[in-house]
């Protein structure tokens, strides 16, 4: 089943080797339960909003055809400060979009993890103000998601252990680990398995 990955520097895996992507290690995972995903390309940016997902990662899914697609995005939104209200209508716009290509039971929206609980997370302005913001707009996607038949899954308390577990952060002192994204897997892959037999 030919899948993409949406998203920003979480879906490209920033500071990982590209097997321990979280798409990558999706992969892996279900690689021996048919029907089987192949990662045709992952588009995500480093830095990317959901602005920047509209207006070039969007349009590439006209030639790359998916059966399958994630999408992770937002952190950047709240690093930018960008207000609620268009973050909200940016990401109504992403997944009305994703519909008009495949079903719902072939679409899984990712939660954005807390990177205020990282060792260069304060350098991204008040941790408690970028904390409250990423919750504010993993809540948006989950309603959102879910008012669409879209399953939402949620990964934000498994950032937290970052705080205590620094084998859960990459080597820039900011990102997830392959580590982190491993424990990702476990809660995403279930919810893409239902999906694929549903």
């Amino acid at each position: 089943m030919r899948y993409v990955a949406l998203g920003d520097s979480y879906t490209i895996g920033t500071s990982v080797p590209s097997e321990m992507r979280w798409p990558d290690q999706l992969v892996a995972a279900l690689a021996s339960r048919p029907p089987t995903l192949d990662l045709v390309a992952n588009l995500g940016v480093n830095g990317y909003t959901s602005g920047d997902l509209i207006r070039h990662q969007l349009p590439a899914l006209d030639d790359l055809r998916p059966e399958f697609v994630t999408a992770l995005i937002g952190v950047n939104d709240v690093v930018q400060g960008l207000p609620a209200a268009t973050n909200e209508a940016n990401v109504t716009a992403i997944l009305d979009d994703l519909l008009g290509r495949v079903a719902a039971n072939r679409i899984a929206v990712v939660a954005t993890p807390d990177y205020t609980v990282t060792p260069a997370g304060a350098d991204f302005g008040d941790p408690r103000r970028q904390h409250d913001g990423i919750v504010a707009a993993n809540a948006a996607l989950a309603r959102l998601a879910g008012a669409r038949g879209i399953a939402f899954v949620d990964i934000f308390d498994l950032s937290l252990d970052a705080a205590t577990d620094r084998s859960l952060v990459a080597d820039d002192g900011l990102h997830p680990s392959g580590a982190q994204y491993a424990l990702w897997v476990t809660r995403i892959a279930p919810v893409v398995v239902a999906l694929l037999e549903g």
